[in-house]
C-alpha cells in the first residue's frame, strides 16, 4: 500500500486548492446556507458553478483528454475528491451521469452516442437520472417490469420507476427496460437514454422527511423511444448495466473518509459545547465510531494501491460499502445520543443543528441504497471469502 503521492500530484492538489480558494463564495460555505434555499435555487447554483468548474479543467480528472478529461492518474483523481469535501465545494448535479454513465459510454457506446453524451454531461448541458429501481424490483433489480415493445424504428415504453435521483431536474434518464416479451430475470433487458422531456415522461417528486426532493418518481405512458437510444446491445442490458455499476470501485473511499471525518470532529464539536464529552459512555462510543473511520481510510489508501497497479478489485468492492457505510450511521446514532432529549431541536443557544439533523436523517439510508448490508455482506462471503450459500 502506498500512502504518497507523487510531485505532479501534489502539484495538482496546489492548483486546485487555489481555484477553489478563489471560485467558492464564503457564504456557500456558512453552515445551514444551502438548507435555507429551495431545491430549484439549490441546483441552479450548483449547476452554473460545476459548469464553470469544468470549463476551468476541473472535471473528468481521470477522462482521457479526447473526451474532454484532464488524463490525470488515479491520485489526482483521489485528491480531487478529498479537496473538494475539505473545501467545502457543492455537491455535483450530475453525479451518476459523471461516475457511471459517461466511462460506460466511453467504453462501449458508439461513436455518435460518445459525442452527443460525454462532453454535454461533463458541461452540465445535459443532466442525467438513473432508473434502475421500481416499486417491485429494489433488491432484486432483475425483477423489472417497465416494458419497451418494438413498433418499427421505436420501443414505446411503459413503467414506472422510483428512488429516480434528480427526476424532476433531469433532461436524461439511463434506464432498464425489459424489450423481450416473455423474458425473466436477467435476460432481455435493455437500457435505454429516454429523454424526459418528451410526451409520454411524467417526473413526480418525493419528498423525504428532512423536506429535501432529492429523490422522485418517474412514470412512462406510451413513450417512444428510437432503437439507436440502446447503450450497449439490445438484450444485453443487465451485462451493461453491472459494468456501468463496475465504475463506482476505485479510491472512492478517499472522499467518503474526509468527508464523514469531517462530520466526526463537528460530532465532537457538539460534545465539548454541551459538556458531554467528559461521559465515559459517549468517548468510548466516539473512539470506537474513530477508530471504524481510519480503518476505511487505510482501505481506500489500499484500494487506491491497487487500482494504481492496474488490477482488478472485483467483487472486494463490497467491503468498502460497508466500510464506510455503518461507521457513518454509528457516527450519527451518537450524535442523537449526545443531544438526548433536545434531538428534536433545531437550535441550542447558539448552535444551529439543521445542518447536523439533515445529515442524521440522510445516514439513515446509506446502508440501503447502493446494496444494502446484507447484500454486501453475502457478496463479501460468497465472492471474496469463499464461504458456501
Amino acid at each position: 500500500m502506498d500512502l504518497t503521492y507523487t510531485a505532479a500530484e501534489e502539484e495538482f492538489r496546489s492548483e486546485l486548492r487555489s481555484w477553489l480558494s478563489a471560485n467558492i463564495p464564503n457564504e456557500w460555505t456558512r453552515p445551514g446556507f444551502w438548507e435555507s434555499l429551495d431545491d430549484d435555487e439549490s441546483f441552479r447554483l450548483r449547476r452554473d458553478w460545476e459548469r464553470d468548474k469544468a470549463l476551468a479543467g476541473f472535471a473528468g480528472i481521470q477522462w482521457p483528454t479526447e473526451y474532454g478529461g484532464r488524463g490525470g492518474t488515479p491520485g489526482m483523481k483521489a485528491i480531487y475528491d478529498a479537496e473538494m469535501v475539505l473545501a467545502n465545494a457543492p455537491r455535483s448535479v450530475n453525479p451518476l451521469a459523471l461516475t457511471f454513465l459517461a466511462p460506460t459510454v466511453m467504453a462501449i457506446g458508439t461513436d455518435a452516442q460518445k459525442k452527443e453524451i460525454i462532453g454535454p454531461l461533463l458541461r452540465n448541458e445535459v443532466i442525467w437520472c438513473q432508473g434502475f429501481s421500481e416499486p417491485g424490483a429494489g433488491s432484486d433489480l432483475a425483477a423489472v417490469a417497465t416494458k419497451g415493445v418494438r413498433d418499427g424504428d421505436d420501443f414505446v415504453v411503459n413503467g414506472q420507476k422510483v428512488w429516480t435521483t434528480n427526476a424532476v431536474h433531469g433532461d436524461k434518464i439511463f434506464t432498464l427496460v425489459r424489450t423481450e416479451a416473455g423474458s425473466q430475470k436477467h435476460r432481455g433487458i435493455s437500457m435505454l437514454l429516454i429523454d424526459m422531456h418528451q410526451d409520454g415522461v411524467d417526473a413526480r417528486p418525493l419528498k423525504q422527511m428532512s423536506g429535501a426532493s432529492e429523490f422522485g418518481e418517474v412514470f412512462f405512458s406510451d413513450a417512444r423511444v428510437p432503437a439507436t437510444e440502446v447503450l450497449g446491445e439490445i438484450g444485453e442490458g443487465w451485462r451493461t448495466a453491472m459494468l456501468l455499476l463496475s465504475f463506482e470501485r476505485g479510491a472512492s473511499g478517499i472522499a467518503q473518509y474526509t468527508e464523514f471525518r469531517r462530520q466526526y470532529d463537528e460530532v465532537v464539536d457538539v460534545a465539548k459545547r454541551l459538556g458531554r464529552d467528559t461521559d465515559p459512555v459517549i468517548r468510548g462510543k466516539l473512539a470506537r465510531v474513530l477508530t471504524d473511520l481510519e480503518c476505511l481510510r487505510y482501505h481506500a489508501m489500499h484500494v487506491q494501491t491497487q487500482v494504481e497497479q492496474g488490477r482488478d478489485l472485483g467483487f472486494e468492492a463490497s467491503m468498502t460499502k460497508l466500510i464506510w457505510s455503518e461507521p457513518s450511521q454509528d457516527l450519527w446514532e451518537v450524535f442523537d445520543e449526545i443531544l438526548g432529549d433536545d434531538a428534536t431541536l433545531d437550535s441550542l443557544g447558539d448552535l444551529d443543528l439543521r445542518p447536523l439533523h439533515a445529515q442524521a436523517m440522510w445516514s439513515r439510508s446509506v446502508t440501503i441504497w447502493g446494496g444494502s448490508s446484507q447484500v454486501q455482506r453475502n457478496v463479501t462471503a460468497e465472492r471474496v471469502l469463499g464461504l458456501p450459500r
